[in-house]
């Protein structure tokens, strides 16, 4: 195109008028090489964000966000740029890079490590900063943390959280405060699970919950009969989200709590069905999934705070929510591809481990989701920085579908009513066939009948 700038302009107008996710690597070919300023095709697609934040010009209140992304992750700013994308640029940028490396070396202790860079060509300049490892950095005597595109001061907790971490510590490592403690149930699944007949100390340093010098830590108090920690929260609820029966399990040890929400998921999940001469076992969740979800959410939830683990128990779905967020360190990406292992309770989560309670870290997504290989409804995964929910779809039992059956059922899209008629035709397969597969649909829970004789219909579930 002879006028890159002419294109420009009118990139940017298509843009704007449908609003579309414009790919920034090609807007970038095109500005790069034209008259035409790029900040206006940054007001379109750049935005700030958690990691990402934009300033006008050099003041010290980026120092904040130095401290935040120092202590919670790799982050950028952009000096040069208004707040709504626009590059503005700087009047003098290496005189402002010598200031921003001076206001960071004065101003954030420990001083962390960053990189700034500058395009001479718009005059901005680029600082990024990664996630440091001697936590916490402080801004005048305060540690901060990035909330969506803010910066905030963090609490009392999570500052002890950024100390733990930076002296490469653990809550579940630290004493305890109780030393007077029995493991009944510890020592019944060491010998139930690896053989070990013998439960003494030795048993309990080799396992990291003892030492000479600090006596028990956390992690053995949450594997002890009895502790002062809280639990997990059972609940069944009805159609109206009437509670049916409830249950709390605080205070006692985590393999007590992921088997009592086994017993509740096998009270009402898990039943008996006879075919034909035979009978067999049904799930109206993959217990695989529930089990996984349960004892992840144990193992990984934060324990210094007062809250319990809730498992909702609906009609459709299991929910599992654990307190806390991921761990320093991992995203969202990361924890729901399983390609990185960091474990907030390394100590706890070592015995698990040798128990066969959970896999690392992160690799529990992946087994959740295989349970579900052969179903169409699928688990979901909520995060935010308070809690992470595994949102586990009922499958009534039958939750593998033959190649009919999940032909049959992509003919209905939500509130579509179809006869057998219109799903002959659309299938290709004939009348006698259709209404075999539309009967073992039926009777999983996933294509509900309406109607009698000719006027008969079919609905998803």
């Amino acid at each position: 195109m002879d006028d890159l700038n002419t294109f420009g302009l009118v990139f940017e107008s298509l843009c704007v008028s449908s609003q579309s996710k414009c790919d920034v690597k090609i807007c970038v070919v095109f500005a790069s090489e034209a008259s035409y300023d790029p900040s206006r095709i940054w007001g379109v697609i750049m935005r700030e964000s958690r990691r990402l934040e934009f300033k006008d010009q050099f003041s010290n209140m980026f120092l904040k966000t130095v401290s935040a992304y120092a202590n919670y992750g790799t982050g950028e700013v952009l000096f040069g740029v208004s707040d709504d994308g626009r590059t503005v640029g700087l009047e003098n940028p290496e005189r402002d890079r010598l200031r921003i490396e001076n206001a960071i070396n004065d101003g954030i202790s420990p001083r962390p490590y960053f990189e700034i860079t500058e395009n001479p060509r718009t005059k901005v300049v680029t600082l990024r900063v990664p996630e440091g490892d001697d936590k916490p950095y402080l801004y005048r005597s305060k540690a901060y943390k990035r909330s969506d595109t803010s910066t905030v001061e963090v609490d009392d907790l999570e500052l002890k959280r950024l100390v733990l971490e930076g002296s490469n510590l653990s809550f579940d490592g630290l004493r305890s405060r109780s030393q007077d403690l029995s493991f009944g149930m510890l020592e019944d699944a060491l010998e139930k699970e690896l053989g070990i007949s013998t439960f003494d100390d030795d048993t309990l340093r080799t396992l990291g919950l003892l030492t000479v010098r600090d006596g028990f830590n956390n992690a053995a108090a949450l594997l002890a009969d009895k502790n002062a920690f809280p639990g997990v929260d059972l609940a069944r609820f009805g159609d109206i989200n009437s509670i049916l029966d409830r249950e709390t399990h605080s205070g006692v040890s985590v393999l007590r709590q992921l088997e009592a929400a086994l017993e509740m998921f096998d009270r009402y999940y898990s039943y008996e069905r006879i075919e034909g001469f035979k009978r067999g076992r049904h799930e109206r969740v993959p217990r695989e999934a529930f089990r996984e979800a349960v004892a992840n959410a144990l193992a990984h939830r934060t324990w210094d705070v007062g809250a319990h683990v809730r498992v909702s128990l609906f009609h459709d779905r299991v929910e599992v929510a654990s307190p806390g967020g991921l761990p320093s360190g991992m995203t969202v990406d990361d924890y729901l591809s399983g390609n990185l292992s960091i474990l907030r309770n390394p100590v706890l989560g070592g015995v698990l481990f040798r128990l066969n309670v959970i896999e690392q870290f992160g690799t529990g997504v992946r087994r959740i989701r295989r349970s579900y290989a052969r179903v169409e409804a699928q688990p979901r995964f909520v995060v935010t920085d308070g809690s992470i929910t595994v949102i586990l779809p009922t499958v009534d039992g039958a939750f593998e579908l033959d190649d009919e059956e999940k032909r049959v059922l992509s003919l209905f899209v939500p509130g579509r009513v179809l006869s057998s008629g219109q799903i002959v035709e659309s299938s290709g397969f004939g009348k006698d066939k259709v209404l075999r597969v539309l009967r073992r649909l039926s009777g999983k829970n996933l294509v509900r009948v309406q109607g009698s004789g000719r006027a008969t219909r079919y609905i998803r579930a």
